[in-house]
């Protein structure tokens, strides 16, 4: 997803994560910004774009760290840890200092101790309304991120058969949705949420983690069971259907009872299952998905990292600008505004921080092979 040359770029997964980064906007001019009801059912609904970022970066990341393991070359842990860290760490810093360094910019929200940021450990216990609350999800991902090759190795050095690896993606989603239950027990009980929801459960890296496994289960198919692969791609337009129809049924579930028991057990995990199929078709060579190309997806995939670092903050900062204009948080310019600037303030993010590292990155650490 990284990658700077259009070619080897895939128009599905470019089409996915700008539907990510658009879904998430939505969700946070909602919440943050919007004085009655902007974007309707899909800023309520938006936050589900975080949902598939992580069923996307599970199957990149396993996918990078299985074709590595199956190469001649085989997997290096240290060249996969600098690889992830300049993608990553350059964009996040840069955007941290701002919240740290200019008092204007976090605005009056508390900032948490620097070093939760520093060890991604920030979403742990996490109270919503602090300062950058919206990074939970770029822990969750690093903490994977550290996690996922040091087990891979493990079953790789034990010389565990293939189904150890099936029985730990299992394992994952069990435990995901055991874990869930009993923190829902302990601290939610009732089923309109309340705060105890997103600090025990929402933001925790042990209630995520199973979404992002189901990614891995995919990447899991790909490198070593070619021709199930085969057969499972070969009728994409019919996964795009049931991916859309699962994850159209995951998103009224949510909608209409996000914080209720069983939907909280079952539904995380159900969801990321639905975007799995998107993401199946999305790599099956005869699916819509994968060979139409919509306009702007590839420009927004490629910023998207850096859109979600910053249009949060933007946009509550612009809100007093735009309603001494005379526009109203929900009026269209203010939207289109907001949006504008959220765009171009990601491509200049991307252009002036992430993409020297990046040419860094392909000078110094082109692969993760040993």
């Amino acid at each position: 997803m990284s990658s700077h040359s259009p070619s080897s770029r895939l128009y599905g997964l470019d089409t996915l994560r700008a539907l990510a980064i658009v879904l998430v906007f939505m969700n946070h001019y909602l919440l943050f910004v919007s004085d009655g009801h902007a974007f309707a059912f899909w800023g309520d609904i938006g936050w589900t774009g975080v949902d598939l970022f992580f069923a996307l970066s599970g199957y990149l990341i396993g996918n990078q760290i299985f074709a590595a393991l199956r190469s001649e070359q085989g997997f290096s842990l240290r060249h996969f840890y600098a690889r992830r860290f300049l993608r990553t760490l350059p964009n996040f810093y840069v955007v941290l200092a701002l919240f740290y360094l200019w008092p204007a910019f976090r605005g009056d929200n508390p900032l948490l101790p620097i070093w939760k940021f520093l060890t991604f450990t920030q979403n742990i216990n996490l109270t919503p309304g602090t300062a950058f609350s919206h990074a939970w999800s770029l822990c969750v991902e690093e903490q994977f991120y550290v996690l996922l090759p040091a087990v891979a190795m493990l079953i790789a050095a034990c010389r565990l058969s293939l189904r150890w690896a099936w029985i730990a993606v299992a394992a994952s989603v069990i435990a995901g949705m055991l874990v869930r239950a009993y923190l829902w027990n302990e601290y939610v009980h009732v089923p309109h949420g309340g705060l105890g929801y997103y600090k025990y459960i929402y933001y925790a890296s042990w209630c995520r983690f199973d979404e992002l496994v189901l990614g891995v289960a995919l990447a899991l198919l790909k490198n070593f069971h070619p021709a199930a692969w085969s057969r499972i791609t070969a009728y994409g337009n019919r996964t795009l259907l049931a991916g859309l129809a699962g994850a159209a049924l995951m998103l009224f579930v949510f909608f209409t009872n996000h914080y209720a028991y069983w939907v909280t057990v079952v539904g995380y995990p159900a969801l990321a299952a639905s975007f799995t199929l998107l993401l199946i078709a999305a790599l099956s060579p005869g699916s819509v998905l994968y060979t139409v190309r919509v306009p702007g997806a590839a420009s927004l995939a490629l910023w998207s990292y850096a859109i979600y670092l910053l249009h949060k903050q933007l946009c509550i900062l612009l809100k007093p600008v735009w309603q001494g204009m005379g526009y109203g948080a929900d009026s269209l310019p203010a939207i289109l505004a907001s949006i504008v600037v959220s765009i171009a303030a990601g491509w200049l993010l991307y252009v002036l921080v992430e993409t020297p590292f990046m040419r860094l990155r392909a000078r110094y650490v082109p692969a993760n092979h040993a």
